[in-house]
C-alpha cells in the first residue's frame, strides 16, 4: 500500500473570552472535499516535518507559524493509501490565516470540536487535543 507522509498544524490561540481555541479548515478540493482537517500537507524530499509545516501554512494560509511540540503521529489506512501524519502544536507569528485552498475555516473551542465533520485520520487527533485544552 502506498504511504503518504504529511504534517498537520494544530494552531492554538485564545478567543475574546480568553478560552483556548484551535484552527480547523474545510477542504475545498479532491476526494475529501468538504471534510474538516487541521491544515498542513505533504513533506517534500529533504524537508524536516517542521520545515514542511511552515512551508505548507505559508502556501495555504499566507501565514507564518512557530512550530512547537509534537502532539502525535497519526497512522491511518484509507482505502487507496496509508497516511502517516505528524501533528504539532503551532501558533501564528505573522499573518491573518487567509484561505487560499480551503472552503471555510473556524476557530473551535473544546466544546465546539464535535460540531464539524472531521476527516477520518483527524478524528483520533481531535480526542487527544480535547484532553489537553
Amino acid at each position: 500500500m502506498k504511504i503518504i507522509r504529511v504534517v498537520a498544524a494544530v494552531i492554538k490561540a485564545e478567543n475574546k473570552n480568553k478560552k483556548p481555541v484551535i484552527f480547523a479548515t474545510q477542504r475545498g478540493y479532491g476526494k475529501f472535499k468538504d471534510g474538516w482537517e487541521f491544515p498542513g500537507g505533504k513533506i517534500e524530499v529533504g524537508e524536516t516535518a517542521e520545515e514542511a509545516l511552515k512551508r505548507e501554512i505559508r502556501e495555504e494560509l499566507d501565514t507564518d507559524i512557530e512550530v512547537g511540540e509534537k502532539i502525535d503521529t497519526v497512522e491511518y489506512d484509507y482505502p487507496e493509501f496509508h497516511l502517516s501524519m505528524d501533528c504539532f502544536w503551532c501558533r501564528v507569528v505573522k499573518g491573518d490565516l487567509i484561505l487560499k485552498e480551503h472552503e471555510a475555516a473556524r476557530w473551535l473551542t473544546r466544546e465546539e470540536m464535535q460540531e464539524v465533520d472531521w476527516l477520518p485520520a483527524d478524528i483520533t487527533l481531535v480526542e487527544k487535543i480535547k484532553q489537553t485544552m
